[in-house]
């Protein structure tokens, strides 16, 4: 569901944040499918831990895809002009992943009005795992 941007957003504006998870192995497996990113690292115990790993983890894109979400829960797919992302830590099994973003600049390009938005996926503890920038277009 789509909450309509506000046409006057600012810097300082918050977009409305959301929990995604507890991360669980099934939800590994069923992103395996869905992405296409069949890496063992992510689903096979064996192969994470002769890597070095306690345990699988999640694919990083996976808490991407949430903070992408976090966008178009905010604004149409169709707004988005630029998504950028920094791998930032892990995300564990069992973590949950709270998705928050802000609007830090409003400047025009293109022809159009545009919404710097900085965007964070955090551990339930508040570690930062992902970081990222988005621009949208103001619709």
């Amino acid at each position: 569901m789509t909450t309509a941007m506000n046409r006057d957003a600012k810097a300082g504006d918050e977009l409305p944040g959301f929990t995604a998870g507890p991360v669980s192995r099934l939800g590994l497996a069923l992103y395996c499918g869905a992405s296409g990113d069949h890496n063992p690292i992510h689903v096979d115990l064996d192969f994470a831990r002769a890597a070095g790993m306690d345990d699988v983890f999640a694919h990083g894109m996976l808490s991407g895809a949430y903070l992408a979400r976090l966008l178009t829960n905010w604004a149409p797919q169709s707004a988005l002009r630029e998504y950028a992302l920094r791998f930032v830590a892990i995300t564990h099994v069992g973590d949950e992943v709270r998705c928050s973003g802000s609007v830090v600049e409003r400047f025009h390009a293109n022809g159009e009005t545009r919404v710097r938005v900085e965007l964070h996926a955090r551990s339930q503890t508040g570690e930062l795992r992902l970081s990222g920038v988005a621009v949208l277009a103001v619709q």
